[in-house]
């Protein structure tokens, strides 16, 4: 086998000339062997279907010799040229590859050109494409990371590995998916101390996927445990990774794929999501966001009506609810149900229902709330067509997300109340549609303009962060190619709106439900639910200074605002599932107020400071082990740093140390329902669900 290297900061890239193989990866840092098995080196892999019965039909770049390979004088990139193809199942292909490896001072970034001349079409291609990911040798784990609803998920990749696909659609235990590109544009695979970044590197919405499968399987399947030795039954052990491209290259077609670039780190998560955010920071930039949001302020979502009619406010009877808000400070209401047939029902209409009045009636009611210096947000949503309208059977159905045979994809709904429904009998199913039609576009403008004319501060669009389950659109009659990304106009349709309501008014809130990292260039504040105390606080990380929310529920719900002051997130009080009133849990309401006059008091540092999670600190408690959760912040006017530890023990009063890094104490503390400040030297005692604030 003849070789060749590519070295830069972080990685050792050794290739295959004859094949392009990827045959060796090393960090160079750590000396973490990621690849160190040249005969499992990949290159690429294609899905080349021949006919609807014979779709299965692969190109293993590992089979295919290069036409040339040129290797640049300074070492710094290669080019790999692959001329025809042959497939496993339909021979000889006429199709070029050309793959430039780029190295800059820290990531290899390879980009793949296809020339696709032959009859068929090139639905997926892997790149880059790794036959062997092993986790470092002093690590206790290897995970995946991963973005998902505005926090992050992990999956074991060993000592166990966790199968995600249906045993019986693999032929190895699987993980594919985890959102893909643009939700998720990257991911990392971690042990505890060191990883390796692996993200698109161009702001393209073009799907790419992350693919691992454990090969050949199991020693155990009790456990799900990767088996110990590197062969069993004579196969080898290993763990494959890649970039999966969906770009469905039609006959005739040029199409350069998504750069993907990798990067060997050091460090925690963090570290790694640093390295996008870097690369984010150079072209994504959030919009301004209206003067009040920027504030330390609460919010009450109201639900007034579901699919199953309760009917429970009248819009005359709003006025109420917005006096609760005054009463308790409480600065924005999120109105649920509002829209005829109640929430979920009838998408995607936004009339007001007349069973709860008139239009004018809830335009007077939200008129009469702000002048008591209450915001009122309506409920929105575009993402769906309620399946069982007329509307959508005689019209909109044209405008849905088709699938490849031409039908259209549905969501399953959601159930309210009802045993009939809380059964799924009668649930309204729900018909992602296509923000790739102009005409699409357009009845979503029109949609919008109702909430503008209700004289409404804002909108949150619920659901805005996904169209599942559609991820690419086959209708061509929509004006777009074939095999189109869906969430390519995510953002698009925001600015539309954006720009319909700026010549009414400047202060004009759009929020979104859990909003994906890109779509915060649009959006000025995201909603979601983080009620877990392993929470990961991926978005607050990713962005640290726009305005997150989540929702409060419990009727002593210490814990979740010691967590909102934690991670910086808005309270959204939702009583009774976010169908009550504030009255109705007082020592939830009493708690968050003492929170919130806490951070407004010291938002230098817990507003206004920069979140950096548990990056600049180390928290321990009496006897030394590691305490969790805590966060940092930076005074960006001082330059000091705050720390916000929780205990969320709801029996145990617990005592903890935090040391800066550099061995640096913060002196002083105190909790957030006790004022008094009082010194670090003998620990920082933490009653059952409590959470201090210390800093210097």
């Amino acid at each position: 086998m003849s070789t060749f290297t590519l070295k830069n900061e972080t990685l050792r890239l050794e290739f295959a000339r004859e094949t392009g193989a990827l045959v060796g990866v090393t960090a160079v840092q750590t000396g973490w062997e990621i690849l160190n098995r040249p005969h499992l080196g990949l290159s690429f892999r294609l899905l080349l279907p021949l006919s609807e019965e014979l779709r299965n039909n692969p190109v293993f770049g590992e089979k295919q010799r290069t036409k040339s390979v040129e290797v640049a004088p300074d070492g710094r990139s290669a080019t790999f040229v692959w001329e025809g193809v042959t497939s496993e199942r339909g021979g000889p292909h006429d199709i070029t590859l050309t793959l430039q490896v780029t190295l800059t001072e820290r990531q290899a970034v390879f980009t793949m050109t296809v020339e696709n001349r032959s009859e068929y079409t090139v639905e997926n291609l892997y790149l880059p494409y790794l036959g062997d990911v092993r986790p470092p040798v002093d690590e206790e784990w290897f995970k995946a990371f991963c973005y998902q609803y505005a926090s992050a998920q992990e999956w074991s990749l060993w000592p166990t590995f966790q199968n995600l696909s249906g045993y019986y659609g693999v032929d190895y235990p699987t993980q594919c998916g985890f959102g893909g590109a643009p939700i998720s544009p990257y991911i990392l695979l971690r042990g505890g101390k060191q990883g390796l970044y692996v993200g698109i590197t161009a702001p393209s919405s073009e799907l790419v996927a992350w693919h691992l499968e454990l090969r050949p399987g199991y020693g155990n399947a009790m456990d799900s445990r990767v088996p110990k030795q590197p062969a069993i039954s004579g196969k080898d052990v290993a763990i494959r990774f890649a970039a999966v491209h969906v770009p469905y290259i039609l006959p005739g077609e040029t199409r350069t794929l998504t750069p993907i670039a990798m990067e060997a780190y050091r460090g925690g998560w963090q570290q790694g999501v640093d390295i996008y955010k870097r690369w984010r920071d150079t072209w994504l930039r959030p919009p301004r966001i209206p003067d009040w949001a920027k504030e330390p302020h609460a919010w009450q979502q109201i639900h007034i009506n579901s699919p199953e009619d309760e009917l429970r406010i009248r819009f005359s009877d709003l006025v109420q609810i917005g006096e609760d808000c005054a009463r308790h400070g409480v600065k924005a209401i999120q109105l649920v149900g509002w829209t005829e047939g109640g929430q979920d029902q009838g998408n995607p209409a936004h009339d007001p229902d007349p069973r709860l009045g008139t239009f004018e009636e809830l335009k007077e009611a939200i008129a009469k709330i702000q002048a008591m210096g209450v915001k009122v947000i309506l409920f929105s949503k575009f993402t769906w067509a309620d399946r069982a309208t007329e509307r959508f059977r005689k019209d909109l159905v044209r405008l849905a997300v088709k699938d490849p045979y031409g039908d259209y994809y549905h969501y399953h709904g959601y159930q309210y109340q009802t045993v009939t429904q809380l059964l799924d009998i009668n649930t309204r199913r729900l018909i992602p549609m296509c923000f790739l039609s102009e005409e699409y576009l357009r009845v979503c403008e029109e949609e919008f303009k109702k909430a503008v004319e209700l004289g409404a501060d804002g909108i949150l669009f619920d659901e805005c962060l996904h169209h599942s389950p559609a991820l690419l659109c086959f209708d061509t009659n929509h004006g777009h190619r074939y095999g189109a990304p869906v969430y390519a106009n995510d953002r698009e349709l925001i600015r539309r709106f954006h720009r319909i309501v700026e010549p009414v008014r400047q202060d004009f809130l759009f929020a979104g439900e859990a909003c994906y990292d890109w779509e915060l260039e649009v959006y000025h504040l995201s909603y979601h639910r983080s009620w877990d105390k392993e929470h990961i606080p991926l978005s607050r990380y990713m962005a640290p200074d726009a305005p997150l929310m989540t929702a409060v529920t419990g009727f002593n719900d210490r814990n979740m605002i010691n967590q909102c002051l934690m991670y910086r997130y808005i309270i959204s009080y939702e009583p009774y599932n976010f169908k009550g009133r504030l009255d109705d849990f007082p020592l939830t309401m009493d708690y968050g107020k003492k929170m919130d006059a806490l951070r407004a008091e010291l938002r230098d540092y817990f507003w206004d400071g920069e979140f950096r999670d548990q990056v600049g600190a180390t928290v321990t408690t009496a006897d030394g082990k590691p305490h969790h959760p805590y966060a940092v912040f930076l005074n960006r006017k001082n330059g000091k740093r705050g720390v916000v530890i929780c205990n969320y023990d709801e029996e145990k009063t617990i005592t903890v140390q935090v040391t800066l890094d550099g061995n640096e104490r913060l002196n002083r503390y105190r909790l957030v329902d006790d004022p008094t400040w009082r010194s670090t030297e003998r620990g920082i005692t933490l009653p059952p669900c409590s959470a201090a604030v210390v800093i210097e």
